[in-house]
């Protein structure tokens, strides 16, 4: 019988458009599997070090998971890694909607884009029959413009298109993919690794259904989410994320004016119950899944916003939001739908201009060097302007294009103080002087500042969900806690919940630890365990971090932007920080933990013991 994954890559190099396969033992895939276990292994073995990461060395890697594109909700996504121009470091991000199954259903686990274009390509790939095609034509178009001209092109309207609108081209720091139009892989800048390449897009069809070992089992699975969504799911089924944001400002995880502040009385008007009840016109989903969580939102004046984008969910309504201090539903949503047709990532854009925001009402920026703009906090149009200014890299658009880490060293004057971001990457919409355990979480990402791959403290306590019990995980830990307990609940559940960017899985479908341990052995046939599957991601997260090492990262890169360690303006955290002193307890308890040494360095024990003892001669040429 075939199996799930095919263990077959394909390796396109845009210098000399040779297209090759090359095959992986299933040894190899049952050790690394998909997504980040993939890329990490990859670029550690296949990048030099210390190359820019917009030159054509670096490597762009389309990754699959052994359950992509199986009949069950939640497998529809894909990764995407490379070098991250953002941060230097080991980068990474995941997308939704249909094209990482289509890419399955042509027989491919992963895409290895080497070199660069001498002028602006798109991959054609129909089953296992790839072309190179001339994409002058759509260099330059937005997104959903570039979708329709190459599915003319091919005459086919079914084809999958993952591809970067003008930010990616323009070589935004955060630029993002696009899959489908209005799904993502949204961090890290792989739309800028893209555009160095001169790819535009990469364009799929497949015929062939993903073969699942143990059907019957999988499709009692995929009833019973479907059956139960409403009870499961409920939440994300009716209004998609960013619903009860009231409650998020309540207790402070709601970020305000740059992190700063705590009060924003108009939560209430930029929430997805608003969208739901002013601009909502349906509900997406991606490929196979009950959940349909996806915002589908249409705004007349005095903005148009087109549907096919989508909508702004809680990431980018607190971005774009109440993040830069703004209130009107409708600019939060024309901002979401530039960043969709700009292809760039909205958590860094939303908090890049909220660090700008700060530095003008300080005086370190000025309307000269706004063009004019008033950037005030509150004020959309300005926020909306922003937005095509760093889309299109015009004016101070340009530096901003550069994210805030950058920005801030241009700037100078103190600006430092402003610009919250973790190795180079804006932090995401939840405050870690609230959650402690993702506060440790933040520092230490290989990604830079990341609330997925991570826990979130406050959906712990003060009901543990019975899941986590067969992870060894029996006790609730306070919000407040950040001792040896936090640390340990971190290292177990955040590895958990790691485990979807290796399958490659979404986290919003809520499958119990039982029975995605009983989806992958469906799919795959493996007699795996949750033990097994935490030793993959702990495998994979490892081989980051020595990526990272190489690259010249350090212990100190573990750490959070100074806004954190002062409580605060107003709100439920004016008198509650992070105290460095604790984090950085936590963080050498986290090393430990993880057979590290004291400086972050894995130890040559745990290498063997994850069965990736060769890894020891990536640290010694370090």
């Amino acid at each position: 019988m075939e199996d799930s994954f095919t263990c077959k890559l394909l390796r396109v190099n845009l210098s000399t458009e040779k297209v090759s396969f090359g095959t992986l033992e299933e040894t190899f895939y049952r050790r690394h599997f998909g997504g980040r276990g993939l890329i990490s292994y990859i670029l550690l073995n296949e990048l030099k070090p210390k190359i820019d990461p917009l030159c054509p060395e670096n490597k762009l890697i389309f990754a699959c998971g052994p359950v992509t594109g199986a009949p069950f909700s939640g497998s529809g996504r894909n990764s995407v890694g490379a070098k991250s121009p953002l941060t230097g470091a080991y980068g990474e991000a995941e997308a939704g909607g249909f094209w990482g199954a289509e890419l399955k259903r042509a027989g491919i686990d992963a895409i290895i884009v080497e070199g660069k274009a001498s002028s602006p390509v798109y991959l054609w790939i129909h089953d296992q029959n790839v072309e190179l095609r001339d994409a002058s034509d759509v260099w330059g178009l937005e997104i959903r413009k570039t979708q329709e001209t190459i599915r003319k092109e091919l005459d086919d309207k079914t084809v999958k298109v993952a591809q970067i609108g003008p930010g990616g081209e323009k070589l935004v720091r955060y630029a993002c993919i696009i899959n489908d139009l209005n799904h993502a892989a949204g961090r890290c800048g792989m739309g800028a690794v893209m555009g160095s390449k001169n790819l535009k897009a990469v364009a799929v069809k497949g015929s062939t259904k993903v073969p699942v070992r143990k059907p019957k089992r999988l499709r009692k699975l995929a009833q019973w989410m479907a059956q139960n969504v409403d009870s499961v799911a409920h939440v994300l089924h009716t209004y998609g994320t960013g619903a009860e944001m009231d409650v998020g400002l309540e207790v402070g995880n709601l970020p305000i004016r740059n992190f700063r502040d705590g009060d924003f009385p108009e939560v209430d008007s930029i929430s997805a119950e608003a969208i739901k009840k002013h601009v909502n016109v349906g509900m997406g989903t991606c490929f196979a899944c009950a959940v349909a969580c996806k915002k589908e939102v249409k705004v007349n004046e005095p903005w148009n916003v087109d549907p096919e984008y989508g909508g702004p969910e809680y990431e980018t309504l607190a971005s774009l939001g109440s993040n830069c201090g703004v209130s009107d539903l409708k600019a939060v949503c024309k901002a979401n739908e530039l960043c969709q047709r700009y292809s760039i990532d909205t958590i860094s854009t939303g908090c890049t201009i909220s660090f700008a925001m700060e530095c003008f009402e300080h005086g370190l920026l000025t309307k000269k060097d706004t063009d004019g703009i008033n950037l005030s906090f509150g004020n959309a149009e300005s926020m909306i302007k922003m937005v095509e200014m760093i889309g299109e890299k015009r004016g101070l658009g340009a530096l901003l294009a550069e994210g805030t880490k950058r920005a801030a060293e241009q700037i100078g004057n103190g600006s430092e103080e402003f610009a919250v971001h973790v190795k180079g990457q804006e932090v995401p919409m939840h405050d870690p002087r609230l959650k402690r355990g993702e506060a440790l979480g933040y520092a230490v990402s290989p990604t830079g500042a990341d609330h997925v791959h991570n826990i979130h403290d406050t959906f712990l306590y003060p009901k543990l969900p019975k899941s986590y019990n067969s992870l060894g995980v029996l006790e609730t830990v306070p919000i407040e806690d950040f001792g040896p307990k936090k640390v340990r609940l971190y290292k177990y559940v955040g590895e958990w919940r790691t485990l979807n960017n290796f399958l490659v899985t979404c986290l919003f479908t809520p499958w119990s630890v039982v029975q995605k341990v009983e989806i992958v052995r469906s799919v795959t046939g493996w007699n795996t365990t949750a033990f097994e599957l935490m030793k993959v991601v702990e495998r994979g997260n490892t081989l980051a971090r020595i990526f990272n090492l190489r690259e010249g990262f350090t212990e100190k890169d573990d750490w959070l932007p100074p806004r954190f360690f002062k409580p605060r303006t107003s709100g439920s955290l004016n008198r509650t920080a992070v105290n460095p002193n604790d984090l950085q307890a936590a963080k050498l308890l986290y090393y430990d933990m993880m057979g590290w040494t004291e400086q972050g360095v894995p130890k040559r024990s745990k290498l063997e013991e994850l069965d990736i003892g060769w890894a020891a001669n990536k640290l010694s040429a370090r």
